[in-house]
């Protein structure tokens, strides 16, 4: 008896690319079109965008998706003069994102939550250097490769930014509003076979 060879559809896993940057201020514009094309030209299947800010689900096999942040990074640039960081996550990885957010199950207001993702596992050293008192009162809590923020006098107000944890942790982090991060585990989990 031989062996079936798995469908494309089996051998593919759903993703969430997340670019820092995107459309935002005026800076670093770019068609969603544009991004989503990226992707497809890169061999991505179902391939999607969500709202302006640089949020894209699609489907790969894992080697692919292994060198898309890199790739696509790198076609930003090539093409349309853009530096620009990529972070993925995987379906599995936004369902535990979600149900280990801290500030989401003591019943924080949903409106103040965010959830840094960084590129790359924190350092224990780099994570103790984080000053907790930096921007009170705002509170954060780092899990795995993920910050999660509690941020109630908002994100513009806050000095827990981006350039903060990549410097202190030496790595590349994005920020996702609690409210976007629910609907990416939505359309990402929607996209699983």
């Amino acid at each position: 008896m031989g062996v079936e060879n798995p469908s494309p559809e089996a051998l593919e896993d759903s993703y969430v690319a997340l670019l820092r940057g995107i459309n935002v201020g005026g800076r670093n514009v770019l068609a969603m079109r544009d991004l989503a094309d990226l992707f497809i030209d890169r061999g991505c299947g179902s391939v999607r965008t969500y709202i302006q800010s640089g949020n894209v689900i699609f489907r790969a096999e894992p080697g692919l998706a292994r060198r898309i942040p890199e790739a696509i990074s790198d076609e930003l640039c090539a093409r349309f003069d853009l530096t620009v960081p990529v972070v993925i996550r995987t379906a599995d990885e936004l369902v535990r994102i979600v149900e280990a957010n801290p500030f989401a199950q003591a019943g924080r207001e949903p409106r103040t939550l965010h959830v840094a993702f960084l590129r790359d596992a924190p350092n224990p050293s780099a994570v103790a250097r984080l000053d907790d008192s930096r921007s009170s009162p705002d509170e954060f809590a780092v899990i795995g490769n993920e910050i999660y923020l509690h941020l109630p006098n908002g994100v513009a107000r806050t000095k827990l930014t981006v350039k903060y944890f990549d410097a202190t942790l030496e790595t590349t982090s994005t920020i996702r509003n609690w409210r976007t991060v629910l609907k990416l585990r939505e359309l990402v989990s929607a996209a699983v076979p």
